[in-house]
């Protein structure tokens, strides 16, 4: 894989996070419930990596932003390990691997089926992200990968009852799930050819052609 300033913005960014999180808990910045901050703060960065490798294909098919594809794979490797990291602090440190008291709780916390749902999709997507897969799957690694639209629903479906918000009703701690709600249903939107479509013209109207691709016309 070569390397790209951008991807390193992506590697820094995330090592940095995970760096901040490590210092804030052993300087005690975490409030006076460090497990449940660490477990809300890791959950919010997992969902904002998540939206940002779901933002990639929209910003190359809509905007031409082609660098943005250096990245995807590194995003969606990340969105998994601070997913991994947010679901091994909720289950191993505030739980303490007692499952069957986990079990109990999911018939009155159901975020917690939302969350774990939204772990199993991401998990056979990182598996499967790199190139001996996409050849060795086809078609098929395209129609597999394309469940990350249905992580990024369930992720914030989990954020919102997580919170003890409803975005329905638009009552309780909504406003940053109905944020990441507004971006995934834009970026779902991104996605379907009339709007792909329309932003291409729009896009070759407003901007020049490139030298290269005239020659080659």
């Amino acid at each position: 894989m070569k390397f790209s300033p951008l991807r390193g913005l992506v590697h820094l960014s995330a090592w940095f996070l995970i760096a901040w999180l490590v210092w804030d808990y052993f300087s005690g910045n975490l409030t006076v419930n460090p497990i449940q901050a660490a477990t809300q703060r890791v959950g919010r960065i997992a969902i904002a990596f998540l939206v940002l490798s779901l933002a990639v294909t929209p910003l190359n098919t809509l905007f031409g932003f082609r660098r943005a594809l250096t990245v995807r794979r590194t995003l969606g490797l990340y969105t998994f390990l601070f997913a991994v990291i947010h679901f091994t602090i909720f289950v191993g440190v505030d739980y303490r691997f007692d499952i069957p008291t986990l079990v109990d709780e999911t018939a009155t916390k159901p975020y917690i089926i939302a969350g774990l749902s939204t772990l199993l999709i991401l998990l056979p997507l990182a598996i499967t992200s790199f190139r001996w897969w996409m050849k060795r799957l086809g078609k098929g690694w395209m129609r597999l990968h394309r469940l990350v639209y249905l992580a990024g629903i369930l992720a914030v479906v989990h954020y919102a009852w997580a919170v003890k918000g409803n975005i329905a009703n638009l009552q309780g701690d909504i406003v940053r799930p109905l944020f990441y709600g507004i971006l995934v249903a834009v970026l779902l939107l991104a996605r379907l050819p009339v709007v792909r479509r329309t932003a291409s013209n729009l896009r070759h109207k407003v901007l020049p052609i490139p030298r290269s691709q005239r020659a080659r016309n």
